[in-house]
């Protein structure tokens, strides 16, 4: 993951600015082979859907990129909306989705979400809050739109994991892997670390993505370990390549009666159950 730290300093003062993401952004054709690749075996769908079954649920997808992900949810879920802040994966999103009646894509961002209060049983955002501390008004903000009883699901790599971990790391050198766990907690969160499977088609795939998640010495440390650990099927013929890759997936479900520290009450302090699609 490429570093803005003058984007990421903008974002802790003022909160209202956008951090661009390093690689969909400007590389969406090979973020297209990364989300086809990551979670091949569904560990994170698991883990998501053993906290909050979405069947039938109104669900708001954070930072929902170009759409990959709305399908998924879209499948059972009653409705589905799609906030991004990028004009040009808006419009590839609402593309991706065009046939699906029960989704919706808004340009919109976290911290300001284009939306009415409790309207979401699900709020879902993924590799989105990767930094901790600076993503408070977004947190508010998903808290807002939560009904009461709904759940708040962040899903992020984890830092602290190996190979993956070590190589963001390296590109993050005052990055603070604990300090964010302790953000999280903080804000009333549970972690579960949940270790997934990334499968490439083939070697040619696999650099493309490293090379748009990391910089360019770093990208060839992970290439090199990458054709380390798939030797053995490389030499047997198979051209599909693994890595293993950590992530934590935090959830804080919002309070049904009195507020506690560290959530906060929509403003008309009483939950909707209108439809988040509006005309």
């Amino acid at each position: 993951m490429r570093w803005f730290p003058r984007a990421l300093s903008s974002l802790r003062r003022g909160g209202e600015e956008v951090l661009p993401s390093p690689n969909i952004w400007y590389y969406q054709k090979a973020y297209e082979v990364e989300n086809r690749a990551q979670d091949v075996d569904d560990e994170i769908w698991r883990v998501l859907a053993g906290y909050r079954d979405w069947s039938g649920a109104d669900v708001l997808d954070i930072g929902c990129g170009d759409g990959f992900h709305l399908p998924r949810f879209a499948a059972t879920a009653r409705s589905v909306v799609g906030i991004e802040p990028h004009e040009p994966l808006v419009r590839d999103a609402r593309k991706r989705v065009g046939r699906l009646e029960n989704v919706e894509v808004r340009h919109g961002r976290a911290q300001r979400l284009p939306l009415p209060d409790a309207a979401f049983d699900v709020v879902h955002a993924r590799t989105a809050y990767f930094f901790g501390p600076g993503c408070e008004p977004g947190l508010r903000e998903a808290e807002r739109v939560l009904r009461p009883g709904g759940l708040m699901m962040v899903v992020d790599l984890d830092v602290a994991s190996e190979p993956y971990g070590r190589w963001m790391r390296l590109d993050l050198p005052h990055y603070d892997p604990p300090g964010v766990e302790k953000f999280f907690t903080r804000q009333g969160f549970d972690c579960r670390k949940v270790m997934t499977r990334w499968l490439f088609e083939d070697a040619a795939a696999m650099e493309a993505v490293l090379k748009i998640e990391f910089s360019a010495p770093v990208a060839a440390k992970a290439i090199a370990e990458v054709r380390r650990l798939n030797e053995v099927s490389s030499a047997s013929g198979e051209k599909r390549m693994t890595l293993p890759v950590g992530y934590r997936v935090h959830t804080r479900a919002k309070p049904t009666g009195l507020v506690v520290p560290g959530h906060s009450a929509s403003s008309s302090g009483a939950a909707s159950s209108a439809s988040p699609r509006m005309p």
